[in-house]
């Protein structure tokens, strides 16, 4: 029995391998060239072409094979490219949504609000320096009257001291006119008296 197994093993290998031969050589040929093959191959009976069934099975099979392998491929390429559109139009909204919030973002770091109205900073500034502007030639104008009305003031403040002095000596004068009114009066009076 050894010896029987002995003998038909390597039998069995070599056909195991040449069968294994023609598949990969039939795979690894072209459905053109595996055609031209099964015609080459074939016999010709008056206008007609006779193959072997079994070539004929093998080469639907692998036509049906490749055909299947095409479809395999093509609903994978169309899955993958459905999968990439979606991608697409999602990274489409994103970058829409980016391209927004970068815009938002531009103009509120570009202005300033302003009791609640945003405006542009190059806006902001020329308020800004108008209203200091303003209030610089109002503090000025102020200012220029202050000191005015101070001059005035102190000038008039001076007539009134020397009205005042004026005014005192007047009084001093009048005052010793009266007395010596008074004087000449009762000195009269009393020249009247002894008289």
């Amino acid at each position: 029995m050894k010896k029987i197994i002995l003998l038909t093993l390597p039998l069995f290998l070599f056909a195991l391998q040449v069968s294994a031969q023609d598949s990969i050589e039939v795979r690894k040929n072209t459905l053109n060239d595996q055609m031209t093959q099964a015609f080459d191959k074939s016999n010709s009976y008056q206008e007609y072409k006779v193959i072997k069934k079994t070539q004929l099975a093998t080469l639907k099979r692998n036509i049906l094979d490749s055909v299947s392998g095409f479809d395999k491929r093509i609903n994978a390429q169309e899955r993958e490219l459905a999968l990439q559109k979606s991608e697409i139009d999602s990274l489409g909204q994103n970058l829409k949504s980016t391209q927004q919030n970068l815009s938002d973002s531009k103009e509120k770091e570009d202005g300033i609000e302003i009791l609640g109205i945003l405006t542009s900073k190059a806006t902001y500034n020329s308020i800004m320096w108008t209203i200091i502007l303003v209030l610089l030639l109002i503090s000025g104008f102020l200012f220029y009257r202050f000191l005015n009305s101070h001059k005035i003031t102190n000038a008039a403040q001076l007539k009134m001291a020397e009205m005042e002095i004026e005014l005192e000596d007047y009084r001093r004068n009048s005052l010793e006119r009266e007395q010596k009114l008074r004087r000449k009066l009762q000195d009269e009076i009393n020249k009247n008296r002894k008289a």
